[in-house]
């Protein structure tokens, strides 16, 4: 499972394409995410795991030659870790200003499809508390009576959390960077 979906920035999207979402699943919870905001999708591999980083970093992973830091995406929205199974997969996104874009992996159970989701079966973000922070929720989208989680990517990085990841004096990233050898990665080859 190499490479699922591609989402060419640069290219013409029609209004239908706005109301996209990759569906996928972490525990028994239905989420989704704007394609727009979706540069591919790859099957899991080891990560490198690097230290003092926050909880919900659980490491990085050479993506053709660039360092990329996943984040379990369980563990940012307030749960447990899931563990590694077998539809296990990372969903390579791009955070941040216009200007300063940086990709990161979002670590989720299984990626399930791509949904139409007409904005008119999209709800706001439920007032109520529950275990997700309501600033990460874009809207609750409405499928067949059921509901998805619409996620807002942006608001789950905050830029206090982008600047640990992409802080280049740290000697966490100089670690990460020296940990993750391209070459040893396209050989299949382990340290």
């Amino acid at each position: 499972m190499e490479k699922h979906n591609t989402i060419d920035e640069n290219s013409n999207m029609s209004m239908d394409e706005l109301h996209k979402f990759l569906s996928f699943k972490i525990s028994d919870d239905n989420f989704g995410l704007s394609i727009l905001k979706v540069k591919e999708i790859i099957e899991y591999q080891d990560l490198t795991e690097v230290p003092m980083m926050p909880n919900f970093v659980c490491g990085a992973i050479n993506l053709r030659g660039h360092v990329v830091p996943v984040i379990d995406l369980s563990v940012r929205l307030g749960r447990e870790s899931q563990g590694i199974g077998r539809r296990t997969c990372v969903i390579i996104t791009e955070v941040g200003s216009q200007n300063d874009r940086m990709e990161v992996g979002l670590l989720v159970d299984a990626v399930n499809e791509v949904m139409d989701i007409h904005p008119r079966d999209i709800d706001p973000a439920p007032s109520f508390r529950g275990s997700i922070r309501t600033e990460f929720i874009h809207g609750m989208g409405k499928i067949d009576e059921k509901f998805i989680i619409l996620l807002d990517i942006e608001n789950i990085l905050s830029l206090q959390d982008l600047e640990i990841l992409d802080n280049e004096d740290t000697p966490d990233k100089a670690s990460a960077q020296k940990a993750i050898d391209p070459a040893s990665v396209e050989s299949g080859m382990d340290d």
